[in-house]
């Protein structure tokens, strides 16, 4: 990420910087990967440290089901109703070592703030609008948008209106711009799917220097705290470096097509630890006049594959609706339903929006996936009767 600055700063980092009433601005190092890895330096006026109370609230660790024969799944998340808000109306889908794969659909804004000390978190805004409020400013968001949020940020969501809907990735590592993307500046390279001007980041700081009773929920070690101050976390006056919350919208991703039809790795969007994301999204098909212009059969020989459908356009897929999700395990070979092939021939373009999640470690079904699981999914390459 490049580098963003927003507020009043001294002159050098460490240095003496006084409030109005000559007391120090309270400097804040918030760095990744110890003091290795990408940091930014924040101002408040009030010590970070200044907790007035805790408590512990509840372990939301995802749980397993029961070892079940290994199969492929189709969720429809169109049925889940609207409960609790951003961060307590997520629903656990899918978990493994490094990541969490949540959906959620709100029926109330956020009353608290929202930290997440396990990891980066990337929050695809399938249904509504509103902004971003964090410690290093606000940034608007919409339908289509993709918010990364570093580990250790407090924010918030602030709906326009209730109803909204989330896809939600929580990753153990740092989601990243792809590498193969940048060069060894870390600027985009002329291949990339997007570039620096696609990328948001907050424009406007609101301090905060009012008294009060602030929550903020910390999610560490799977388990959600509460913590409890008397000024509001927002007190930053500046800040300054690499790590911040920033939006992409899917609608900025320039697609690669080509002759024949494009393997995943051309969708790719983002990248953690041992996993990917990549965006389907509306494009021109193959250009050869023999072309069969939908994915081939292939098997995940070592990765799990977990798409979210935004719409209703994916042409390889029979009985999909906007919302759903399939999971194609390892292990088994997955490709177009019976008659796709035939029927896509000789189209030359899709109207496909979806996200796709591919992890190199298995991933564990939760009891809330078997509630809104169609149960004839797996046998659907059977031919049409």
């Amino acid at each position: 990420m490049r580098y963003v600055r927003l507020g009043t700063l001294p002159p050098k980092r460490h240095l003496q910087f006084r409030q109005p009433d000559g007391t120090l601005y309270a400097e804040q190092v918030f760095g990744t990967r110890g003091f290795s890895g990408p940091s930014s330096i924040l101002y408040h006026i009030h010590l970070p440290t200044q907790v007035a109370a805790f408590e512990r609230l509840t372990d939301i660790r995802p749980r397993t089901l029961p070892e079940e024969p290994l199969r492929h799944r189709h969720l429809k998340t169109q049925t889940l109703p609207a409960r609790g808000n951003a961060v307590s109306g997520r629903v656990p889908l899918f978990f493994n070592e490094d990541v969490s794969l949540f959906y959620a659909h709100t029926a109330e804004t956020m009353p608290f703030l929202f930290k997440n000390a396990d990891g980066d978190e990337l929050l695809y805004v399938h249904q509504g609008s509103g902004r971003l409020e964090s410690m290093f400013g606000t940034l608007p968001y919409q339908a289509g948008d993709y918010l990364i949020i570093p580990r250790g940020t407090i924010y918030r969501l602030v709906e326009d209106t209730t109803g909204m809907r989330l896809f939600v990735v929580e990753a153990r590592s740092a989601i990243e711009v792809p590498r193969r993307y940048r060069n060894e500046y870390g600027q985009l390279l002329e291949h990339a799917p997007y570039c620096e001007r696609d990328i948001r980041v907050p424009e406007i700081l609101e301090t905060h220097d009012e008294p009060g009773r602030y929550e903020v929920r910390i999610l560490a070690r799977g388990v959600l705290n509460a913590y409890y101050y008397d000024f509001h976390p927002f007190d930053v006056v500046g800040w300054d470096g690499y790590v911040y919350p920033w939006v992409f919208s899917i609608h900025n991703f320039q697609p690669i097509t080509g002759l024949v039809h494009q393997p995943p790795p051309a969708h790719q969007t983002f990248e953690g630890r041992n996993f990917v994301v990549c965006s389907f999204v509306p494009r021109k098909l193959d250009y050869h006049p023999q072309a069969v212009p939908i994915p081939y059969n292939h098997s995940n020989v070592e990765s799990d594959e977990m798409i979210f459908y935004a719409n209703d356009q994916f042409g390889s897929r029979r009985g999909i609706e906007e919302g759903s999700i399939t999971l194609h395990p390892s292990g088994l070979p997955h490709g177009p339903q019976p008659g796709a092939v035939e029927a896509s021939l000789g189209k030359t373009e899709t109207a496909e929006l979806a996200v796709m999640v591919d992890t190199f470690r298995p991933l564990h079904v939760t009891p809330q996936a078997l509630d809104i699981e169609d149960q004839r999914y797996s046998l659907s390459w059977q031919p049409a009767t």
